[in-house]
C-alpha cells in the first residue's frame, strides 16, 4: 500500500487532486485508517490514476472521465473508441471556431455595420411540398444599389425513404433546411425550422454580431422545440440576409454553398465523426464518401441537456452571387462537381433546384432531399 502522498508522487498528482478525485468517486482510495482518516492506495491503482490525468491533460471534463474509466475496466476497446470519439468533437468544434475566427477577421478589415434598410412584404412559410420562386426587394442604404433575392425550395421523399423527414424555409430574410432523424424526426426538422421564424429582420443600424446573436439565440429555441421528442433529433443549417451580408449558423451535416463567377465554395463543415478524422489528418477525403459511418453526428439539435453550440459566419454578397443551402440527401450522393455544374446551368433558382432534386434521383435517391436556391441580382 502507498501512502496519499507516495502516490501522489508516482501518479503526478497532486494530493488535493487525489482528494477531490476521491470526492467525486473516480478514485477511492484502496483504504482508509478509521482513525486517522489517513488514505492509502493500492499500487495496482495507478494505471487508473494516470489514464485519468492524461485524459484531463486533454481537457476531457471529470463526468467523462469517470464513464471512460467505468467502461475501461471491463472494455478497454470500447474506453478507446469513447476517447476518439471525444476528440473528433474537440477537433470538430476547435475547427468550428477557426471558422468564426477567420470570419471575425475579415469582417472587421471591412465595415462593422448592416446598414442595409429591409423592405418588402414577402413572406415565408416552412415548406413540406414543392415552392415556387420568390423575389424580395432590398433597398440598399444611400449610394448602394438594391437587390432581389430571388429563392426556390424543394421537397423530395427520394426513391427509398417511406417518409418525408427534412423540412425547409424560405422567407422574406431568412432561409432554412433541416434534417430529421429517429421516430419524430419529421416533427423535429419542422420544429427546428418553425422556431427560427422568431428571427427578426435586421434593422438598418444592426450590427454583424446582433444579428449572429440573434441566429444563435434562435438556434437554442430550436433546440428546445426539439425536446421531447424520444430518441429524435434534427441537423439545422439557416441564413439570414440582410441585402449585403449573409449571416449563417449550422448544426449538422446539412450545407450551406455559394457559386461566384462559377466556382462553388462549400461555406458550412460537417459536424461528423468522419470530417473531424479529415480536419485531423487521419482520413482521406476521399475515402469519406465510402465511410459506413459517415453520417454519425457530433452535433445535432436533439433537446438535450446542453444545447449545441452553432458555427456562425459572416458572408459577403454580391449580384450574381447564387446560394444553396441543402440536407445530405444531396450533399451525399452528388458529386461536388455535379451539384456545381447543375448552379451554373444558367437557368433560375426554380430550374436550378428541381435539376439538384432530378439529379440525386438519378443517383438513386437514397435519402429524403431539402434544398433552399437563392440568387442575389440586381432589383
Amino acid at each position: 500500500m502507498l501512502t496519499i502522498g507516495e502516490f501522489a508522487r508516482a501518479s503526478r498528482l497532486s494530493a488535493k487532486v487525489l482528494r477531490r478525485y476521491d470526492e467525486l468517486g473516480l478514485l477511492p482510495p484502496a483504504r482508509v485508517d478509521p482513525f486517522t482518516g489517513y488514505r492509502y492506495y493500492a499500487v495496482e491503482q495507478l494505471e487508473r490514476a494516470r489514464l485519468i490525468a492524461w485524459l484531463r491533460r486533454i481537457g476531457m471534463p471529470l463526468a467523462e472521465v469517470g464513464r471512460v474509466c467505468a467502461l475501461y475496466a471491463s472494455d478497454a476497446a470500447g474506453a478507446a473508441r469513447a476517447i476518439r470519439g471525444y476528440w473528433a468533437r474537440v477537433e470538430s468544434e476547435t475547427a468550428a471556431r477557426r471558422d468564426l475566427a477567420t470570419s471575425l477577421v475579415d469582417r472587421l478589415k471591412g465595415p462593422d455595420e448592416m446598414t442595409d434598410e429591409m423592405t418588402g412584404e414577402t413572406t415565408g412559410e416552412t415548406t413540406r411540398e414543392v415552392g415556387s420562386a420568390k423575389a424580395v426587394t432590398i433597398a440598399g442604404a444611400a449610394g448602394r444599389p438594391s437587390f432581389v433575392l430571388r429563392t426556390a425550395v424543394r421537397l423530395d421523399r427520394g426513391l427509398v425513404r417511406a417518409s418525408q423527414q427534412d423540412a425547409a424555409h424560405a422567407g422574406r430574410h431568412l432561409l432554412a433546411v433541416a434534417d430529421g432523424y429517429g421516430p419524430e424526426g419529421e416533427r423535429a426538422a419542422l420544429a427546428a425550422v418553425g422556431a427560427l421564424e422568431a428571427v427578426q429582420a435586421p434593422a438598418p443600424s444592426a450590427r454583424a454580431g446582433d444579428v449572429l446573436n440573434a441566429l444563435e439565440d434562435a438556434v437554442r429555441t430550436a433546440d428546445g422545440a426539439v425536446s421531447g421528442l424520444t430518441d429524435s433529433g434534427t441537423t439545422l443549417t439557416a441564413a439570414v440576409w440582410t441585402g449585403g451580408r449573409l449571416a449563417l449558423a449550422h448544426v449538422g451535416d446539412s450545407r450551406a454553398y455559394l457559386l461566384r463567377d462559377g466556382a462553388l465554395v462549400r461555406l458550412t463543415r460537417d459536424h461528423t465523426v468522419v470530417q473531424a478524422l479529415v480536419d485531423a489528418g487521419e482520413l482521406d477525403p476521399a475515402e469519406a464518401a465510402d465511410r459506413p459511418d459517415r453520417a454519425l453526428l457530433l452535433k445535432a439539435l436533439d433537446g438535450g441537456d446542453v444545447p449545441p453550440e452553432p458555427e456562425l459566419g459572416v458572408h459577403e454578397t454580391r449580384p450574381g452571387d447564387r446560394y444553396l443551402l441543402c440536407t445530405d440527401g444531396l450533399s451525399a450522393v452528388a458529386p461536388a462537381e455535379d451539384v456545381r455544374r447543375a448552379l451554373a446551368a444558367g437557368v433560375g433558382p426554380d430550374e436550378a433546384a428541381e435539376a439538384l432534386v432530378a439529379l440525386a434521383r438519378d443517383l438513386g435517391g437514397p435519402d429524403n432531399v431539402a434544398c433552399v436556391v437563392a440568387d442575389v441580382v440586381p432589383a
